[in-house]
């Protein structure tokens, strides 16, 4: 719900790196460097490699990665923090119970 201010591992402050973190991600994404970057070297072609480096899954955790390593996120359990929180604020301020009238009879 709401981005917690430290990890609950290893105590870190990690809430503030929340919005820069989002920011790298959208980056990223919208600079189209999504699947620019993918080669294939001759010598390390097999299939499962090619598959890894052409899927849009291995391409996304990779930055991922980098986004946590460019905010010195570098304990798992930091990195576990940022990379599963479901921001579900945004969704409740949609809802405000002051707007709400009762229905004139």
């Amino acid at each position: 719900m709401i981005i917690p201010v430290r990890c609950f591992t290893c105590g870190k402050v990690i809430g503030n790196k929340w919005d820069t973190y989002l920011d790298l991600l959208q980056a990223d994404y919208s600079e189209g460097t999504f699947l620019d970057n993918v080669f294939i070297p001759q010598t390390q072609c097999n299939v499962y490699e090619a598959i890894c480096k052409t899927s849009n899954v291995c391409v996304l955790f990779n930055m991922i990665g980098d986004a946590l390593d460019a905010l010195g996120l570098v304990r798992y359990c930091c990195r576990r923090m940022l990379m599963t929180h479901v921001d579900l604020i945004e969704k409740l301020l949609n809802y405000n119970s002051l707007e709400k009238t009762e229905p004139n009879i």
